[in-house]
């Protein structure tokens, strides 16, 4: 006996119609102490982010205690008045969290992942951090520590000893830009207990600071957690801080930072240029994509593929304290790694790479897999709760309106091959550069000096 079952098809699932993407737009509201926030539904997103902006620049920092905001900054997640720092890890290991902090020249940011469904224990938990924290002093002697070993490893890290070294190229002494952001040997070992407490009662308050929040609110009263947990928070009034203009002396020359016996050269070539408060901002990222921002740009496709000098190099431009009245600046900057001997041959091949840009022009096919690359791409990107809130995060801290980034996308996809060209090249003219070189300085200074660059400076690390 046979038997024989018959097989069912059915139709194939056709694709549904594609719908435009843009950046998604946050609502915006204010609690009744005066702390602002952003709120940004995402459904699915079962894991909300959440970011504190507090009014905080580096630029506060009392006069020989750099660093101090870092430290404030590590000392958020060490416990509270009703808590000690074990307590605290473990009441958020029990919500499913994390609690992260840094601070930086425009604020200091204090991050949160957690559940949805458990969202009210962790604002509970981010609230008790920010609105009472206990900045015990045993830890902060751990903290100060632990930056002072940290600072050790960074001097020895020929990549960051580059970037104090521009920074302080670039900008004047007396400017907080010029100076490391978590402060240096001498300014964090004079931070004690006291000097934390203090820099926390001065400027951080509930009237001054946001709060980003994205994720799924589908399941839980959005407004009234907040207002049970940061809506708790007090604090008294004051104005928001105003960043002070942004200037930087980017006559062309080179500083070599001496590492006798070095067998690789650190390469970090900038300037200060115009921030995303300026219109050119959608066409200077397009072009310096183009020049450095992938393995097919420019100078890869050279200094990579061509020479085989190095494993990568890039191009990027980052911002460093904006306004909204255009005294803001951003850090443009080319960055990476040669052999010693492939120093001077490396540099002269850059500098012929601009020069070519600026005769010459991009071309309509790079223009083309630039707008691909990083309009295309962007949903992926900001498939999470947390890349979403930290660029909303980012727009909060640079004074950028609510909508800038789904603007960007939309300038950067129109964006045209000449403006993008126009924009690199004022971005990156070859006579306006400081050149940072981490390396041997006897067999590298002589080479460089013959290129006729710029005046060739030595600085021992």
């Amino acid at each position: 006996m046979t038997i024989t079952s018959a097989m069912t098809f059915h139709p194939r699932p056709e694709p549904g119609r594609p719908t435009p993407w843009a950046f998604p737009a946050p609502t915006r509201s204010a609690l009744a102490n005066g702390l602002t926030v952003l709120r940004c539904d995402r459904p699915g997103q079962k894991l909300v982010a959440v970011d504190v902006l507090l009014d905080v620049p580096l630029a506060a920092e009392p006069a020989g205690l750099d660093g101090v905001a870092t430290i404030l900054a590590r000392a958020f997640s060490e416990g509270t008045e009703t808590l000690t720092a074990e307590e605290f890890a473990g009441e958020l290991e029990r919500a499913g969290a994390t609690l992260d902090a840094h601070a930086d020249h425009t604020s200091l940011r204090i991050s949160l992942a957690v559940p949805a469904s458990r969202l009210a224990r962790g604002l509970r938990l981010l609230a008790d951090a920010v609105s009472a924290p206990a900045l015990p002093a045993e830890e902060i002697e751990r903290l100060v520590a632990n930056r002072l070993d940290e600072i050790t490893h960074e001097l020895a890290n020929p990549s960051r000893r580059a970037a104090f070294a521009l920074y302080g190229e670039l900008f004047d002494a007396a400017d907080r830009l010029s100076r490391p952001r978590a402060g240096t040997a001498e300014t964090v070992k004079g931070i004690d207990r006291a000097a934390v407490a203090a820099f926390y009662a001065e400027h951080v308050r509930p009237a001054t600071a946001t709060a980003v929040v994205v994720g799924d609110f589908s399941a839980v009263d959005f407004d009234a957690v907040l207002a049970d947990t940061l809506g708790g928070w007090t604090g008294d009034q004051a104005p928001a801080s105003v960043p002070a203009p942004v200037t930087g002396n980017d006559t062309g020359r080179v500083v070599i930072v001496d590492r006798p016996g070095s067998v690789q050269t650190q390469l970090l070539i900038g300037r200060v240029g115009p921030d995303r408060h300026d219109p050119s901002w959608a066409a200077q990222i397009l072009g310096t994509y183009c020049l450095g921002g992938t393995l097919t740009s420019r100078l890869d496709r050279v200094l990579r593929e061509e020479k085989g000098y190095t494993y990568g190099v890039r191009a990027f431009a980052q911002p460093l304290r904006s306004a909204a009245d255009g005294s803001g600046r951003a850090m443009l900057a080319i960055s990476g790694s040669v052999d010693t001997e492939s120093t001077a041959p490396a540099l002269a091949d850059t500098w012929a790479i601009l020069r070519k840009l600026a005769a010459e022009g991009l071309t309509d096919e790079e223009r083309d897999v630039a707008v691909q690359n990083l309009v295309g791409v962007a949903p992926l990107r900001y498939e999470t709760a947390s890349a979403v809130c930290s660029t909303l995060a980012d727009q909060v801290e640079q004074g950028l309106p609510d909508d800038y980034q789904a603007q960007t996308y939309r300038e950067l996809a129109r964006t045209s091959t000449e403006q993008a060209t126009q924009a690199v090249v004022a971005a990156f003219p070859p006579d306006r550069l400081v050149t940072v070189l981490v390396g041997d300085a006897s067999s590298i200074a002589a080479p460089v000096k013959d290129l006729g660059i710029g005046e060739v400076i030595v600085i021992s690390a």
